[in-house]
């Protein structure tokens, strides 16, 4: 799944304390947002750069399709790494190629194919979705071009033995167990619903999460992609009586689901993943969403001043869930690209061996394409936006 520009002076965010907004169940005081390092990298480097006209990177992902909010959310961050390098580079404009794969395993090969058969794309930011990293990988591997992804989550990508992947956050083995550490010791749910959708992503996060949760999850509920009625599956949570429900999936499934585990009286806390933290969640979910909770390897861009505002004067909105993530992903293949290299086998070799501090982490891969180290947040809703909340320990 389913997110930022330079040098600034900022001011600390002071921490407030939260006493149960959502639904009465008192929570840690919310987390002050981090402050963006001085050192973070920044697209326009020194603004001499040169390279061959025509040299491009590329986004792969939901653009118009499924969860297209999620994926035009990392596309707008991207557009304001390009920009903010492309007008500070004359000698180097880098062009932006935008392949909509509608975020399905079905389609994601055939775009694929035609990226890798197009030689000015060096570089990729993508894909955002688990299932199509894993249908697609391959077909990058055997090209040789470099995809970071900044969303897709799902642990075994990272096992293929692919020489191209790179993940931009932590995985479900990092969000599984976060998520479970805050239903626990946060929520203090003892009894917890664990409900599945049928993805990559959501049958990979709800193994991870019930692993992390042991004998906590005394029900576990499946559900399918495009599902619009959810009776049985509430039918099923209500009849468990837990003190809260993980939805592991998308926005497009929860915001009913939720809304119907509402109206069926179900008082449960509603936690979700980074899949379903999104606006479109709170547009659809209704009333439901004001108890709601999300877990996210992303990190809150609210002191990410210069870049939030060149965000919202090329979208007209607040960056979204892995926005920034997409800044720093394509901010290092700009830098990369900006250093000299002008193959795909170069900036391959200059993500590879990558180590530089960006808005939301060091950025510094091990052999199979992870990062050392990443963080996992919560944020809730709040009067009827998404907020901060905490930062999982």
């Amino acid at each position: 799944m389913l997110a930022a520009t330079a040098s600034l002076a900022l001011g600390a965010c002071s921490a407030r304390t939260d006493s149960g907004s959502n639904g009465g169940t008192p929570t840690a005081p919310q987390a002050s947002a981090p402050a963006q390092a001085a050192d973070a990298a920044d697209p326009k480097g020194d603004g001499k750069a040169t390279c061959a006209a025509g040299t491009a990177i590329a986004y792969a992902g939901t653009i118009n399709g499924e969860n297209a909010a999620l994926g035009q959310n990392i596309l707008n961050g991207v557009k304001v790494a390009v920009n903010r390098h492309n007008e500070a580079n004359p000698g180097c404009k880098v062009e932006l190629k935008e392949f909509e794969t509608e975020g399905t395993p079905d389609k994601a090969p055939g775009i694929v194919t035609q990226m890798v058969n197009t030689p000015q794309i060096l570089g990729v930011i993508g894909l955002p979705f688990s299932g199509e990293s894993k249908a697609a990988g391959n077909i990058f591997n055997d090209a040789g071009l470099v995809s970071i992804t900044p969303s897709a989550t799902g642990p075994g990508l990272s096992q293929n033995g692919w020489k191209t992947f790179f993940r931009g956050l932590g995985n479900d083995n990092t969000q599984g167990p976060a998520a479970a550490t805050f239903i626990t010791n946060d929520l203090k749910a003892e009894k917890v619903c664990v409900v599945e959708d049928d993805s990559e992503y959501g049958i990979g996060l709800a193994n991870a999460i019930k692993g992390a949760l042991g004998s906590k999850v005394t029900c576990n509920e499946k559900v399918k992609s495009k599902q619009i009625d959810f009776a049985a599956t509430v039918n099923a949570v209500k009849g468990a009586d837990p003190q809260a429900v993980f939805y592991a999936g998308y926005y497009r499934e929860a915001a009913p689901f939720a809304q119907q585990l509402a109206d069926a009286g179900v008082t449960a806390k509603f936690v979700a993943p980074d899949g379903v933290k999104d606006d479109e969640f709170v547009k659809g979910a209704g009333d439901a969403a004001a108890s709601a909770y999300f877990t996210c390897p992303c990190v809150p861009a609210d002191q990410f001043v210069e870049f939030t505002n060149a965000y919202k004067a090329l979208s007209g909105k607040d960056p979204g869930t892995y926005s920034p993530e997409g800044y720093d992903l394509a901010t290092i293949m700009l830098k990369g690209i900006d250093s000299g290299k002008a193959d795909r086998a170069g900036l391959l070799d200059y993500v590879k061996n990558y180590d530089g501090q960006g808005l939301t982490k060091k950025f510094k891969w091990d052999a199979t394409g992870e990062l050392a180290a990443t963080t996992v947040w919560t944020y809730k809703v709040e009067n009827g936006k998404i907020v901060r909340n905490t930062e999982i320990k």
